[in-house]
């Protein structure tokens, strides 16, 4: 069995390390996309030329493509597909979007416009929102599980207006006999990546998705769901796996960095409100750990403490490069399908990974 590797670019700056939150590269900031503007340098050298930067060090390296994230404090991922899509020939984006803000007629028409440019290479990450002050940025008041009824409407237009001749009256949509446009049919379908924990997000993604994508758990946990989204699944289920790496020649090498961001972390940490299935899920595993960060190594280096030292989901590895490697093998023969990596800072941690843990897998 073999699987598919992403590198999780990011679109919202980037720390200098896991033991600091500065910013490397003269301090960039979401929004430096064009030169001149707020993240930029005065050399021109901008956000986008180091997310490119990214994109053909781990193209190279020979990861799939990238998760494009997307949050209040990020750039659009959809336009930083389209700027990348030139500094790569083979490489694979994974836009992330909540459906809730496109209409889907106008999301088809995007997606095809990309997936011409581009030779096919548009994936989705479709995200329902977390809910909290993060949710309401957008305008959006609608409670979890409408949010992901909306955004299985959503898909059945989207789909619909991409086989074309689509017609759809339904709770939030309403189009009458939509199609793309002429240049643009005959796309291919963008793969759709999935992600929610919540029992209302299995039963949309058993209907929808390509991959179900969840974040890192302890193993069995993972098993477990992904046994419940077969379950629900209309069709055989494939499935992601997003997973923040620390590797070192050495396992010491490795936990002393983490002491080290331990000593250091912002306080206090942790996500303001919201009603994400999958935060509580992280927050319960380690329910039981105490104060010091090896507590929450809850198996042999997998660490829960990644949400303390910066944004993003509490669960990855930890180890020498051939431990993380092993480990995630173990993950590809539970049955992940793909696996989407990051660590901080984006180009340094990309390099070593592509250079010292890749080699290593058996599972690619």
């Amino acid at each position: 069995m073999s699987a598919d590797l992403y590198w999780r670019v990011h679109m919202e700056g980037d720390q200098s390390s896991l033991r600091s939150r500065a910013h490397v590269r003269g301090g960039f900031e979401p929004g430096g996309i064009a030169p001149g503007v707020r993240g930029g340098r005065p050399d021109g050298f901008t956000h986008l030329d180091y997310i490119g930067e990214v994109a053909r060090t781990t193209e190279a390296a020979g990861f799939t493509g990238a998760l494009l994230p997307s949050f209040p404090h990020t750039d659009d991922p959809w336009a930083a597909a389209a700027s990348l899509a030139r500094e790569t020939s083979t490489y694979r984006f994974m836009i992330a979007f909540q459906p809730g803000f496109l209409h889907p007629v106008q999301a088809a028409r995007m997606a095809a416009s990309l997936q011409l440019a581009t030779g096919g290479r548009v994936v989705f990450n479709i995200i329902s929102g977390g809910g909290g002050p993060a949710q309401l940025w957008w305008g959006d008041k609608v409670d979890h599980d409408d949010r992901y009824a909306r955004t299985s409407e959503f898909l059945d237009v989207l789909k619909g207006v991409w086989a074309g001749g689509f017609t759809h009256h339904g709770r939030f949509y309403q189009v009458e006999d939509e199609s793309l446009p002429e240049l643009l049919a005959g796309r291919p379908l963008p793969e759709i990546f999935f992600s929610g924990s919540s029992p209302a997000a299995i039963a949309a993604a058993g209907r929808h998705a390509d991959y179900y994508l969840s974040w890192l758990e302890p193993f069995d946990a993972l098993a477990e769901k992904f046994d419940q989204v077969r379950a629900h699944s209309e069709t055989p289920p494939r499935f992601g796996v997003r997973v923040d790496v620390l590797a070192r020649e050495t396992e010491e090498e490795a936990w002393e960095e983490i002491r080290q961001g331990w000593a250091n972390r912002p306080s206090p940490a942790g996500r303001e409100g919201g009603d994400s299935i999958g935060v509580a899920r992280s927050a319960a595993f380690l329910a039981d750990a105490g104060d010091g960060f090896r507590a929450r190594e809850v198996a042999p280096n997998v660490w829960g403490g990644f949400s303390e030292l910066r944004d993003g989901p509490a669960f990855g590895l930890v180890g020498s490069y051939a431990q993380v490697a092993a480990r995630l093998d173990e993950l590809i023969a539970l049955g992940a399908d793909a696996l989407i990596l990051a660590g901080v800072p984006h180009l340094e941690e990309a390099q070593r990974v592509g250079a010292h843990v890749l080699p290593l897998l058996k599972g690619i």
